[in-house]
């Protein structure tokens, strides 16, 4: 398959009718129109000249350049401008002059309707022959019987009015598109890579594993890799939408699309560009915009129906008035032309897809990937969030939370000498801690693991034991230092004694650090609208019980399998639409199982795989926002609807007491145009969501 951008595509169902036709052409059964990025997929062997043809039925066609393209959204946007500046001046003339003869008159106001409408009125004409019914066909059939019954200047001002309503129409889906394609021109075009120790420039694509690339101050990272010299800060922002920059330094990993702020950096590339996170990311979002939501499949069914409806309620305004009540024909003629007018479905088919495209973008932009619009519209619909607790409300990092000392000096010493050469997790922990004191470097002889309890070894001559407390069987346990385990046990944390043969020296209490964000996270979801917050855990009941307590969710299951946490999140189905958050990795079943699966990733590729939503930062922190803006986008979404049903519905009961015209018809149309289109784009425009802090919290219930 290969990808073509187009230029004049009108709207959503002129894109289907291009689609269903192009899939009649040989090879041509996989073509695929995306109307919200303005871009067709077409097999290689489809003949280009057929599908130029049938594009330009519609006065579409391919872009065979990005110059091509830039000039022509200007240009087309320009032409439209002028025809309904020259149509209206040439209308408001014509006004002046009211008193001409007709013959005189005639002329203006049929100029001033081909000036700004002769492309709809063609394509109109085109779909009458074959017997479609849609937009143009009914504005069409309309003028022409304003024409016919003698309605010129009604027919005219109709003309005009749809040529603007066409124009805001085509602005609004317009807006939303170059926001997007905004977010997408972040990738960088080039790469200064080093070969036989000189600098080339190539392209992006030219990229390979292993390439060693130069980013001086100020350039984009091509591809994500591995620092081999040069120390700077880099803004990530373009893949977890952070505006703090980073330290970086020889060894740690960077991601493409992110910017080195200063210094010159020589990077090992670890991933070609279409494989890097920012290509995956990209790729996600672009494919979001054309994914279909329940709303918008529901609107697209409507509208099939709705036009041929509105088709026969505007036959029946025409024929029973006059046939039944002896009413003048002429008269309801007319106001089954204005019916027609009100059917046409434009607003109401707008009323979802712009908001969704302003609401996937805007997310984005804020380092949260949202893989299609059903999901967007699922987020705003969730009433629980079920959290796994290890890297999720947890930083999944041991430390040393506490400690008590019985031989200070000894402890420190032993500690250290057994545990500075072990990359166990724990044992990083204790000399992150150990290394805050001054203590004796000595070296540990006749290490020995012993399975199950720890470590035993030889330090000045003298046998130590480094473990849990089954490596302290045997030793005579003071009531203090019992006391003082019994209440670090209680406390839910990790303990590691340090002993000699006679006696224990020192106990480290190791937790997992918590979150500095989950406490205030907690209450902004809860604020927003979240019914139930649940933590579920594969750690012990103490531990479980202490973080559920700091952070504030509202219940907690300890001692979970991961099978067992699947079986917790269907239970949770049952009772409401459950998002399941976690690291992508480990948690995969129950994000799976979830309604929708929330992962934690900055940039994985299990995180971004995995999951239907992805925060792409390693915090909680923008979780929130996220949910704010997916509910933003569903409560305009179904304002929208109301609004353009309820303008529509208001013009049809016009015809009721025989006051709706033809100029309130379509006033009403491009007023419900207009109102959707710009409360979508509030979506993009507005600041920040709120949050709200100051949420007390109920006491953590657990199971």
């Amino acid at each position: 398959m290969k990808e073509y951008r187009l230029k004049g595509l009108s709207c959503p169902n002129c894109a289907a009718d291009l689609e269903q036709q192009i899939q009649k052409l040989d090879n041509g059964e996989t073509a695929q129109i995306q109307y919200n990025s303005g871009k067709i997929q077409l097999d290689e062997k489809v003949d280009l000249n057929k599908v130029e043809k049938i594009l330009s039925s519609d006065h579409a066609s391919l872009v065979k350049s990005d110059d091509e393209d830039e000039h022509e959204l200007h240009s087309h946007s320009s032409n439209i401008k002028m025809y309904l500046g020259i149509a209206t001046g040439v209308f408001i003339l014509a006004l002046l002059v009211d008193g001409m003869t007709s013959v005189t008159a005639i002329p203006i106001y049929l100029t001033a309707i081909i000036l700004s409408g002769y492309q709809t009125f063609i394509k109109g004409l085109k779909n009458l022959v074959r017997l479609k019914f849609n937009i143009e066909t009914l504005m069409t059939i309309a003028l022409i019987g304003a024409v016919a019954i003698g309605e010129w200047r009604e027919g005219t001002l109709v003309a005009i009015l749809f040529g603007l309503n066409e124009y805001l129409e085509g602005l609004g889906m317009q807006k939303a598109r170059k926001s997007m394609a905004s977010l997408l021109q972040i990738a960088p075009k080039e790469a200064v890579i080093i070969r036989n120790g000189e600098e080339q420039t190539i392209p992006i694509s030219s990229l390979q594993v292993n390439d060693l690339v130069l980013v001086r101050s100020g350039d984009k990272l091509p591809s994500d890799g591995v620092i081999e010299s040069g120390n700077s800060s880099v803004n990530e922002a373009a893949i977890t939408g952070e505006a703090m920059p980073v330290e970086k330094a020889v060894g740690e990993d960077v991601f493409g699309g992110s910017i080195n702020n200063e210094g010159v950096l020589r990077i090992r590339i670890t991933k070609a560009y279409k494989d890097s996170s920012l290509a995956k990311i990209l790729h996600l979002v672009e494919e979001a915009q054309e994914t279909k939501t329940p709303t918008e499949q529901f609107i697209n069914r409507f509208s099939r129906y709705y036009t041929p409806i509105i088709m026969a309620i505007s036959a029946l305004v025409m024929i029973v008035p006059p046939v039944f009540f002896n009413a003048d024909f002429g008269e309801w003629f007319y106001q089954g032309l204005a019916v027609l007018i009100v059917g046409c479905p434009c607003a109401l088919i707008l009323s979802s897809p712009i908001a969704n495209i302003a609401g996937i973008t805007r997310n984005a932009r804020n380092g949260i990937l949202i893989k299609g619009s059903v999901y967007l519209e699922q987020l705003g619909m969730i009433d629980t969030l079920a959290f796994d607790k290890t890297g999720t409300l947890t930083k999944g990092k041991p430390y040393v939370e506490k400690y008590e000392t019985f031989d200070h000096e000894t402890f420190l010493t032993v500690a250290a000498a057994v545990e500075k050469h072990s990359s166990h997790p724990l044992a990083k922990a204790i000399m992150d801690k150990v290394s805050e004191f001054p203590y004796r470097e000595l070296e540990a002889e006749k290490l020995e693991t012993i399975a199950g309890q720890g470590i035993e070894a030889t330090i000045d001559g003298k046998r130590y034991r480094v473990g849990n407390e089954n490596s302290v069987k045997g030793i005579q346990i003071e009531e203090g230092v019992h006391s003082t385990i019994a209440s670090m046990k209680e406390e839910g944390l990790t303990l590691v004694l340090v002993a000699d043969d006679t006696k224990i020296l020192g106990v480290f209490g190791i937790s997992d650090e918590i979150r500095e964000e989950s406490e205030s996270v907690m209450s902004a979801l809860h604020s927003s609208g979240i019914k139930n917050t649940v933590m579920l855990t594969g750690d012990h009941q103490k531990t479980a019980e202490k973080v559920s307590k700091r952070v504030g969710v509202r219940s907690y299951f300890a001692g979970l399998m991961p099978e067992e946490k699947v079986e917790k999140v269907k239970e949770l189905t049952k009772e409401g639409k459950v998002a399941m958050i976690g690291d992508g990795i480990n948690d995969a079943p129950a994000l799976a199982t979830a309604n929708l699966g929330i992962a934690m990733g900055k940039g994985t590729d299990s995180a971004i795989e995995t999951a239907d939503i992805v925060l792409m930062q390693d915090h909680l922190g923008k979780l929130p926002d996220a949910i704010s803006i997916a509910k933003r986008v569903n409560r305009t979404i179904r304002l929208n609807i109301a609004l353009a049903l309820g303008l529509k519905l208001i013009a049809l009961l016009l015809t009721i007491p025989g006051l709706l015209t033809l100029w309130i018809a379509i006033l009403s149309d491009m007023g419900a145009t207009i109102l959707v289109t710009l409360i979508s784009l509030t979506i993009l425009w507005e600041k920040k969501e709120k949050q709200v802090n100051d949420v007390q919290h109920p006491e953590p219930q657990h199971s």
